[in-house]
């Protein structure tokens, strides 16, 4: 039965907002519009949408599923039997649709956990958002994240571990452009695979219609991961003036995981988290936000992503980084476009999710309120009222008397 979301605010994820509907109708989105519809037939089911906004489900373009998030996530790692990893991740996947985000990007695994998690909710055993899977992250020998890695030298041997990936299943091929925070003795401004090892990666993402994202913290590892053609620059916390003028050259996304280094500065070692990683964290903070502010007054193209499952940053709590971008100087708007249409332009997804547009899939949230006159609102998940995925309803809550 079709269903019209009636008397709402619809935020389309294009940048625009308006008293509104939504009707759906099996998968899909049917029609969108401002004021009413012209007419309803008698078997369209209705949704009173008063002093509430729906907008597209919104699209989270880096997490962590096998992690929680603890004070020293390659211990948990580490312990957990693929089995154990495969469960936690469905978990992890599950919370993850409680706070309205119903696409993820999963930038690293191991043991196929991931593409086991998808083929466990194709077949019905658990629910996730939709996944857009990266299987093993490409390092070289010895680099950030070698646990949850290929380690490969030279760009035969990167290219060789890309198809690897792509053969697997990934839909997109994750590389290690330089150290990170949490890998001890690694150092975040330090280069690690070359842009001649990255370019023979990216070529093959794109080859086979992939896309292709670099973590990078250091300005030097920025610059050769946006060189080489990655569509996404992961963290770039230390991006300097020439890296921004070059991914605006390249188009070259930012998805810049402000919630993980906020949340490693903000728990500190008294929670637990190493000494070293809080060092590392606490010396690119500032840059960081500085950083980022310019990129984005520059025009670098933005899509929202948190590094959920690194220390702290836990599946959930997602929409932190909504609230995180509106203070490093986005408008409500603007951030919740970078986290929907952006976001799937990213993913090479906007033909079917991240706005609401007729003939796209029904990926859609209803929240309590207007989260363009407080953004804050989406961190409360009991303001979350519906999630749904390709018109499935994944979450139905009841609004809270306020």
């Amino acid at each position: 039965m079709p269903t019209a979301y009636i008397n709402g605010q619809v935020i389309d994820g294009r940048g625009k907002a308006y008293q509104g509907y939504v009707i759906v109708d099996g998968d899909k989105i049917a029609e969108v519009g401002a004021g009413h519809p012209a007419t309803l037939s008698a078997n369209v089911e209705r949704k009173d949408l008063t002093g509430r906004s729906i907008l597209p489900g919104l699209i989270d373009c880096h997490v962590h599923l096998r992690s929680d998030g603890p004070a020293d996530p390659r211990a948990q790692q580490a312990g957990d039997t693929d089995a154990i990893a495969l469960l936690r991740s469905a978990r992890n996947a599950r919370r993850t649709l409680e706070c309205g985000v119903t696409t993820i990007r999963d930038c690293g695994s191991r043991g196929g956990i991931d593409f086991a998690l998808r083929a466990a909710a194709q077949q019905g055993l658990c629910q996730t958002p939709r996944l857009v899977l990266s299987g093993l992250i490409i390092c070289m020998t010895g680099g950030h994240g070698w646990q949850l890695s290929i380690e490969a030298d030279g760009p035969d041997a990167v290219r060789r571990a890309a198809r690897s990936q792509i053969k697997a299943g990934a839909d997109n091929v994750k590389l290690i452009a330089s150290g990170g925070i949490l890998s001890p003795g690694s150092e975040i401004g330090a280069p690690q695979l070359t842009v001649e090892e990255m370019r023979a990666a990216a070529e093959e993402a794109h080859a086979a219609g992939k896309i292709c994202c670099a973590h990078a913290h250091g300005s030097t590892a920025i610059k050769n991961a946006v060189k080489a053609g990655v569509d996404s620059v992961e963290h770039g916390y230390l991006l300097d003036d020439e890296g921004i003028e070059l991914m605006l050259e390249r188009g070259t996304y930012l998805v810049a995981t402000s919630a993980a280094v906020r949340n490693v500065v903000k728990h500190g070692t008294g929670a637990g988290v190493r000494p070293d990683v809080v060092r590392k964290a606490q010396s690119a903070i500032d840059q960081h936000i500085a950083s980022f502010k310019r990129a984005h007054q520059a025009g670098v193209k933005l899509a929202m992503g948190t590094d959920t499952g690194v220390p702290y940053t836990q599946h959930g709590n997602n929409l932190d980084e909504v609230v995180y971008l509106v203070e490093m100087g986005l408008s409500p708007i603007q951030a919740l476009t970078a986290a929907t249409f952006d976001a799937a332009k990213l993913l090479k997804m906007d033909g079917q999710i991240g706005s609401l547009e007729a003939g796209k899939l029904a990926d859609f949230v209803v929240v309590d309120g207007d989260p363009l006159a407080d953004i804050a609102m989406l961190q409360d998940k009991s303001r979350i009222l519906t999630v749904a995925v390709g018109g499935q309803i994944m979450v139905e809550r009841q609004a809270v008397k306020r």
